[in-house]
């Protein structure tokens, strides 16, 4: 099987017992890897099970893709019923362990069950076996790493959750090559809640692909585009934290608590600043030409770090969002979040909202253990930090999220808890680009920012070659809330859900046209007649394969939604002053264009068109 090793591993924790599984490649064609083959077995777990409970699989995924070669094809994900939403979760992660893993000889691992005591899984050429991890239960990320490159050999790569996983944070997440984070829908937790530490893998085993001449030669092609492409000058200039500027300067930057859209300290903490302040080197990913990565060291003084990042994810999250301004304490902060194993987003989203639930009175001194939670205050975010992954005081409290943390509040305060589905949303104000709202409030996996990638259309004006040509460029004003938006996201989640089955980077996906992808997929695979059009109709059939999933959870209609703050709070100022998101009318587009019902649920004949009858509905 070209592009595949052919096999995943199942690994039943409880018993220590583990299985090599075969791969049939109808289903890989069906389904490409990654998300998508996750997703696929994601629907063996039963109706209503608990997310941290033994019934709910932890998957590992790669791509056919991953490993071949083809630039920024290293990723992976990881799939499992998410702790924070309740519905489908899936995180994604780069750097070199996707490819490190797969060349061991498998596509993925199916983990079910509880382990009775810490264990990680040893990976190596065509073997696998658990192993005690007692040593290692408690420690950092990055500790966990060192000790086991020094017990197993420095060449071993290494994914491992770290104490916030461990003490089930709903956020939790995985983090591999030290510091790449499989980040979004509580990925780690339930690691955590497995007792699984870690997953360490070193391979030599060479993933085949059926035209090794034309995959150079597209491979070739690719660096080319890239090289061409002023996203990538941006990105190597700047990093992720290059669009801090043009999305604050639109209205759109969240800040404190999505309060206002303008951070007016922006200077202190845009990409520039980074640069200025901790940069001191940059690195890409596995064969990547971008090399957005930031290798960054605060030198001196009680933010003293070394790390990678922040990313723009991180510095809105834990910066303008909590009105923090010194790029010193976000670096210090993103870093622990890393060690601990947490997602960046949702911390930060965490703390800017006790942080105004304390402005308004909803929290006390009392609440807080004598904490005042201001906004600005650099040192509080760090020490919130320490405090939720380790479920101390109210951190406990903030290590549910902001969904959670509203239900017990009350007040009102579910008005301005800034999630969608339970997932808090990633920084970027919809009521200055309303595209942006209809993508978070559809998205399957909840508040998300990369399942519709449509930040470059409505923040910078930029095409997404993915498209279909007559949607390719931007067309809209970012404020227009017109129905073929509802296009646009649909062929922007389904374009994205088939590159990041395949194992390739996002990035470079704005950068390559839909056909000359469905080429390489081809060349690398042996599917002859795998074109644009059947590379589209997988990524639609992944998309509506992950909404059953949800459905047999219990999502509706009302579970696509946005905070209340977002849909009846105007922008008080900034040039998106005055607006709010009317996403009904959106979103009855968006359904017609997905072929599904009213209620947002896919009909008969959209599964029968994707060839998704087969699979159990529960």
């Amino acid at each position: 099987m070209f592009g595949c090793m052919g096999k995943i591993l199942r690994v039943d924790l409880s018993l220590g017992k583990v299985v090599e599984e075969e791969i049939k490649e109808g289903e890989v064609r069906r389904f490409l890897g990654c998300r998508g083959l996750g997703a696929r077995y994601l629907f063996e777990v039963r109706k209503g099970v608990d997310p941290l409970g033994p019934e709910n699989k932890l998957i590992f995924m790669t791509g056919v893709l991953t490993g071949t070669g083809f630039p920024t094809a290293g990723r992976y994900d990881v799939v499992a019923k998410s702790p924070q939403t309740g519905f489908y979760g899936h995180a994604n992660s780069a750097g070199l362990w996707g490819v490190d893993f797969k060349r061991t000889g498998f596509d993925g691992i199916i983990f079910e069950r509880i382990s009775p005591r810490p264990v990680y899984l040893l990976v190596e050429d065509g073997r696998a076996e658990l192993r005690d991890a007692g040593h290692l239960w408690g420690k950092g990320v990055h500790e966990t790493t060192r000790m086991l490159k020094e017990e197993l050999g420095e060449k071993f790569n290494v994914a491992a959750i770290g104490p916030a996983g461990e003490n089930l944070v709903r956020y939790a997440s995985i983090l591999n090559d030290y510091n790449r984070a499989a980040g979004r829908c509580g990925m780690g937790a339930v690691m955590g809640a497995k007792r699984l530490k870690a997953v360490a893998a070193r391979g030599s085993r060479k993933v085949e692909v059926a035209d090794p001449e034309k995959l150079k030669e597209l491979t070739r092609e690719a660096i080319e585009s890239a090289n061409q492409s002023m996203l990538k000058t941006s990105l190597e200039t700047f990093g992720t934290n290059s669009g801090f500027d043009l999305v604050n300067a639109v209205g759109g930057m969240p800040t404190r608590n999505w309060q206002e859209g303008v951070f007016p300290a922006g200077d202190k903490i845009n990409g520039p600043s980074l640069a200025d302040k901790v940069l001191v080197g940059t690195k890409g990913c596995y064969v990547c030409p971008i090399h957005c990565a930031r290798l960054s060291e605060v030198k001196s003084g009680p933010y003293a770090c070394k790390t990678e990042g922040p990313e723009y994810e991180s510095v809105g999250a834990l910066g303008s969002m909590c009105g923090v301004d010194s790029m010193e304490a976000i670096t210090y902060a993103h870093n622990l979040c890393n060690d601990y194993g947490m997602d960046t987003i949702s911390a930060g989203s965490s703390i800017a909202f006790a942080m105004e639930c304390f402005e308004k009175g909803i929290l006390t001194r009392e609440d807080t253990g004598g904490l005042e939670l201001r906004f600005g205050d650099a040192d509080l975010l760090v020490r919130l930090v320490h405090m939720i992954a380790r479920r101390e005081g109210i951190g406990n409290l903030l290590a549910e999220g902001t969904k959670r943390m509203s239900e017990k509040l009350g007040k009102g305060s579910e008005r301005f808890a800034m999630h969608s589905k339970g997932l808090e949303l990633a920084a970027y104000d919809p009521r200055a680009a309303k595209i942006v709202g209809l993508s978070y409030a559809t998205s399957n996996r909840g508040g998300c920012h990369i399942n519709a990638y449509v930040q470059l259309q409505a923040f910078i004006g930029a095409p997404q070659p993915l498209l279909p040509e007559d949607i390719r460029d931007p067309f809209f004003d970012p404020l227009s809330e017109d129905p073929i938006l509802g296009r646009v996201v649909k062929e922007t989640e389904d374009a994205y859900a088939a590159v990041e089955a395949l194992g390739m980077c996002k990035f470079l996906g704005w950068m390559l046209t839909a056909d000359k992808v469905a080429e390489v997929v081809s060349a690398a695979a042996g599917w002859k007649d795998f074109d644009e059009r059947e590379f589209r109709k997988c990524g639609e059939r992944i998309y509506n394969l992950e909404r059953m999933f949800n459905v047999r959870e219990g999502l509706n209609r009302s579970h696509d939604s946005l905070p209340k703050r977002l849909l009846e709070e105007p922008q008080p100022s900034g040039p998106a002053a005055g607006q709010v998101v009317h996403l009904e009318p959106m979103l009855d587009a968006y359904y017609r264009y997905r072929g599904w019902d009213r209620n947002g649920i896919p009909t008969r004949e959209k599964l029968a068109e994707l060839e998704l009858l087969d699979l159990p509905m529960g």
